[in-house]
């Protein structure tokens, strides 16, 4: 992000108190941009490398089909990308932008535009025009039923960050100037004003004490020579339990770090690594961020990859997350279902991910317990068979 134009969104979202703000204040917090820069991106990879891992099923009904089309969105997309780079820079460009799109070449490789120009219509079909990718420019336009395009979230993500950075940008910069006096080491100088008389001794006084704070400030070991007439003099950099600890840097930089995570709705303890209830959270994100995800995704592509007719006729694209638990893990609730005659085998497999056997007995329902109704004889007493 251009440092100027992160000014002067700042100063115009705060124009009634733009009399109130220090530039040099700003000037530090914007340095920390490193602090923002690396939550955004965090958080953007960690949901762009589960996305990443999804398997694209083409279906025709059960049957699953493994075609162009498949081959594009698994494998490889384009000349110069594999499907996991592909999918991790769409998620990428979609959660940073807000909105992502995928313009196919003549050739038929699908690509993802670096920039283009949206034009939306109340009535008509809205169209693309100026699409760049890298550093080719298309001259012709695109019209919404030739591309894939997406949209992240209904308001742009990028003003939310940036008005939380503004606060926490501030307070890290504090903290970290904060700490670096802490512990610095400070001296004085005690000069005879009367060798310095002259504006060329007064010069190389100046130039001397300069390449001592210099030395001081960036070698390990320094000799300070004394010279008649200045005397150096080194304090100490006062107690060291003033000031804040290195602990309150890290407090504020993991709270920035965690309100950009709940915004993006990554659970604050996946990203630390904490390993408390981790399959809860791995269940809740996937439930209630990737799922979402993957739908937004899965229905543009039946939009635009099959006609009304193919889809009622049982054509469409399905996209199966990454699994989150082991299969063995499954082994008792899946024996469960199939003895109890609920699901078939071929159900059971399709749910876990698998494709549908051909053995026709997987089509068959099983009860290998005693599950019979419960009838009522004549006196009123039920009956187990």
């Amino acid at each position: 992000m251009n440092i100027i134009g992160f000014l002067d969104a700042i100063l115009k979202r705060n124009s009634e108190l733009g009399f109130m703000f220090d530039i040099e204040m700003f000037e530090d917090t914007s340095n920390r941009i490193h602090m923002k820069k690396l939550a955004i991106d965090t958080c953007i990879a960690f949901l762009g490398r589960t996305i990443s891992q999804s398997e694209f099923k083409i279906k025709n009904g059960t049957t699953l089909e493994k075609d162009e089309l498949y081959y594009r969105l698994n494998v490889r997309p384009n000349k110069n990308m594999t499907s996991s780079t592909f999918w991790e820079t769409f998620i990428h460009k979609l959660v940073y932008d807000n909105e992502c799109l995928i313009i196919q070449a003549d050739d038929g490789d699908l690509l993802i535009a670096d920039d283009f120009q949206h034009n939306e219509y109340a009535v008509l079909e809205d169209t693309f025009t100026n699409v760049t990718v890298k550093n080719y420019l298309f001259k012709r336009s695109f019209r919404q039923n030739e591309v894939f395009h997406l949209k992240y979230r209904n308001e742009k993500l990028s003003p939310l960050i940036d008005g939380l950075f503004t606060d926490y940008g501030d307070l890290f910069g504090k903290i970290l100037n904060s700490q670096k006096r802490k512990n610095q080491i400070r001296g004085t100088v005690d000069m005879d004003m009367i060798a310095a008389k002259t504006p060329e001794h007064q010069a190389k006084l100046q130039e001397f004490i300069n390449n001592m704070y210099k030395a001081i400030g960036e070698k390990d070991i320094a000799i300070v020579p004394q010279q008649k007439g200045t005397e150096y003099k080194e304090l100490s950099g006062g107690n060291a339990k003033n000031g804040q600890s290195v602990d309150e840097i890290n407090k504020v930089t993991n709270g920035f770090f965690d309100q950009v995570a709940m915004a993006i709705g990554i659970p604050i303890s996946l990203l630390h690594g904490d390993m408390a209830d981790v399959e809860k959270q791995t269940k809740n994100y996937m439930l209630f961020t990737v799922k979402p995800l993957l739908k937004k995704v899965a229905d543009e592509g039946n939009v635009k990859f099959f006609t009304m007719e193919e889809y009622l006729n049982g054509q469409k694209l399905e996209i199966q997350s990454i699994s989150y638990r082991n299969l063995f893990d499954l082994a008792s609730s899946i024996d469960k279902l199939i003895s109890s005659g609920a699901f078939t085998g071929n159900e059971i497999r399709q749910e876990a991910g698998f494709e549908p056997s051909n053995d026709t007995n997987l089509d068959k329902h099983y009860i290998t317990k005693n599950y019979t109704e419960m009838q009522s004889s004549e006196g009123g007493e039920k009956n187990e068979a």
